[in-house]
């Protein structure tokens, strides 16, 4: 497993710099699925994935999530919600640009449930969220931060705190 995460990094990490899109940001994500820990309590049932607001990832982790599974027999949910208020139960929440605004509120909403925060706008990954998709010298790359993680009460492994750009 790690030498698939190591792999699709590698290769997109040399695509041109128009590799900032919601596919490849959904194969990420399913990738992250394999190299986070939640708590045991969350290991049950299907793997939920919550998407705020309108955005082509959307579609993408849905197209996914058809073709997918999580642990090689749990059922991926996705499921779109317009407001923070909305947030429930999950495993990953992403927060698309157009709703970067919110992210305090998502954050205060969140506090220290065990969701994987994922983003994709530049300052976030400092601001509170896990892991914040960025463009780093025209390639995609994702930051992380492991004091959100810790505080998510998340374990990531040693192989994406490698790969990541810590913060």
């Amino acid at each position: 497993m790690r030498k698939t995460l190591s792999t699709l990094l590698f290769f997109f990490a040399f695509l041109p710099g128009f590799t900032q899109t919601h596919k490849f940001q959904s194969v990420f994500i399913y990738s992250f699925t394999r190299y986070v820990q939640w708590p045991d309590a969350y290991n049950q049932g299907d793997f939920e994935i919550l998407v705020l607001g309108d955005s082509p990832i959307y579609d993408e982790l849905k197209n996914m999530a058809a073709a997918k599974k999580v642990g090689g027999d749990r059922t991926i949910k996705v499921t779109r919600i317009s407001s923070p208020g909305e947030i429930r139960r999950c495993h990953i929440l992403y927060v698309p640009s157009h709703k970067s605004t919110m992210i305090d509120n998502v954050l205060a909403k969140v506090a220290s449930q065990p969701i994987l925060i994922v983003t994709e706008e530049p300052g976030l990954g400092v601001k509170g969220s896990d892991i914040n998709f960025i463009v780093k010298d025209g390639k995609l790359a994702f930051e992380l931060n492991q004091a959100a993680v810790n505080r998510q009460n998340l374990k990531v492994s040693n192989e994406l705190t490698r790969l990541g750009i810590m913060i």
